[in-house]
């Protein structure tokens, strides 16, 4: 099977946008979503990643909500993923973190002496 020579017609155009529509925008807040998601994944070890990881995601609601309600004008649906997934992350490495220095206090308090330790001389 071959192919006329000539250019290649293209889908038509879908339905013509009425003039008072809005332009598609990109959220704000899923620019916002992705830098504390991504502040959180670096200092998730830290502890000091729960805060803005938390943050991320309550934002990460709202913004979704307002993509959802604008129709399909707030793009950024991208950005919005990858910021939760950051969020997350820095969210489980301070858990990881938690987890750590726990079993290490454990560990500690196990190896320490139990009670009151006399001199070898006193009954």
């Amino acid at each position: 099977m071959t192919t006329p020579p000539g250019p290649v017609p293209l889908a038509p155009p879908g339905p013509p946008r009425h003039p008072l529509d809005p332009d598609p925008k990109r959220s704000t807040k899923a620019r916002a979503v992705f830098a504390l998601g991504l502040i959180g994944a670096l200092t998730g070890l830290f502890l000091g990643g729960v805060v803005p990881a938390t943050t991320a995601l309550l934002l990460a609601r709202q913004a979704r909500l307002e993509a959802y309600a604008s129709g399909g004008f707030l793009t950024g649906a991208a950005w919005l993923r990858r910021g939760e997934r950051l969020a997350w992350t820095g969210l489980t490495l301070a858990a990881v973190s938690v987890v750590v220095a726990l079993v290490i206090a454990v560990v500690r308090l196990a190896q320490a002496p139990f009670g009151q330790d006399f001199a070898p001389n006193v009954d």
